[in-house]
């Protein structure tokens, strides 16, 4: 299962309350005071584990509660710290958060089916990082604290603070370098497979990748760039027709497009449509995705009437860059992996 945007339940632990208490031994009977300090609740945090790669745990469980602090006790006894709780999440998860103050407003709106005015609160991308959601409530002061030479016995205490609550909505997009779009069955999974280690499954019907594939493509000299497999587009997919809004997020991320073409109209498609059309789509969803950098790879090569294609496509797009290759024969790949060396490429450290 994969899990790319969750809504999500935090409640942050209460602090201890300081107690009242007085010394109370054989020799000692009217003793002064000695009652302790509540502990501060639990904090709530989010960490980024690049092991992580979905949201899927928030999915059986989507709350994070941590733990109240204790009460303190006689003998200036300090009431336990509640214990921090720590959500892991991949690299490239967005937290927004609703205007909740309290548990119980909370509650209300994580129930709730109605459409929640969000704020952006955080962009988590590196491994490592973390995001305090909620701030432990602070414990109370025992009695002890409010004695003074004119007041020996205080009865004075303080509560402790109520630790926030809110509700999250937290949402994955991928982080690569390039991103390969385009409809299904164009041969994208079979294209990062080819250029990576990665395994995405290939099969010969639509929408066969439903989660998007990242994989590592390694270069000379100690380079390398991330490529998505972002599952397949279909007309209409800024309007989240077929898997439409699921997977287009995950597209905003990259620095690079790669428009993949079945350029043999293999299911009866036009090369030149199929490209006008993933355009459209990519801009209607998004203006600022339309102008990011972005190329095309003539994919199917092997098949009939490829040739014919590209001749007229390359004069339909004069201007664009064009990579015939085909996949499936590994043809054309070295050509492609000098382009994407060139534009993507990130120097490893030694």
């Amino acid at each position: 299962m994969f899990i790319d945007h969750i809504r999500i339940l935090v409640k942050a632990g209460d602090g201890g309350n300081g107690v009242v208490s007085f010394r109370r031994e054989k020799y000692v009977p009217r003793g002064g005071p000695n009652g302790g300090d509540g502990g501060d609740g639990g904090d709530v945090l989010l960490q980024v584990d690049e092991n992580t790669d979905n949201l899927k745990a928030f999915h059986y469980d989507p709350k994070l509660i941590a733990k109240d602090g204790g009460h303190g006790s006689k003998s200036k006894r300090h009431g336990k710290n509640g214990k921090t709780v720590i959500g892991r999440v991949p690299p490239g998860t967005i937290v927004y958060r609703s205007p909740a103050q309290t548990i119980t407003e909370a509650v209300k709106m994580e129930r709730s089916e109605e459409g929640i005015d969000l704020e952006l609160f955080a962009d988590l991308t590196h491994h490592g990082e973390e995001l305090d959601l909620a701030k432990g409530g602070i414990g109370g002061k025992g009695n002890w604290h409010f004695r003074s030479s004119t007041n020996q016995r205080p009865e004075e205490h303080t509560l402790g603070t109520e630790g926030p609550a809110g509700v999250f909505y937290l949402e994955l997009r991928r982080i690569a370098d390039a991103a390969l779009v385009g409809f299904p069955n164009a041969g994208k999974s079979t294209l990062v497979g080819a250029l990576s280690a990665a395994s995405p499954k290939v099969g010969n019907y639509p929408f066969t990748t439903l989660v998007p594939t990242v994989g590592v493509v390694d270069f000379p000299g100690f380079k390398r760039c991330t490529v998505a497999d972002i599952p397949g587009l279909i007309e209409g997919a800024h309007e989240n027709r077929g898997l439409g809004h699921e997977f287009l997020r995950h597209i905003t991320r990259c620095n690079l497009l790669i428009f993949v073409i079945d350029m043999a109209g293999s299911e009866m498609r036009d090369p030149i449509e199929d490209l006008q059309i993933l355009r459209t789509e990519i801009k209607m969803y998004d203006e600022d995705l339309a102008k990011f950098e972005w190329m095309i790879v003539a994919n199917k090569m092997d098949l009939e009437g490829a040739e014919e294609n590209l001749e007229a496509f390359r004069q339909r797009f004069p201007k664009q860059t064009i990579i015939p290759i085909s996949a499936n024969e590994g043809d054309g790949l070295e050509a492609l992996k000098e382009e994407l060396c060139n534009r993507v490429g990130e120097k490893l450290a030694k």
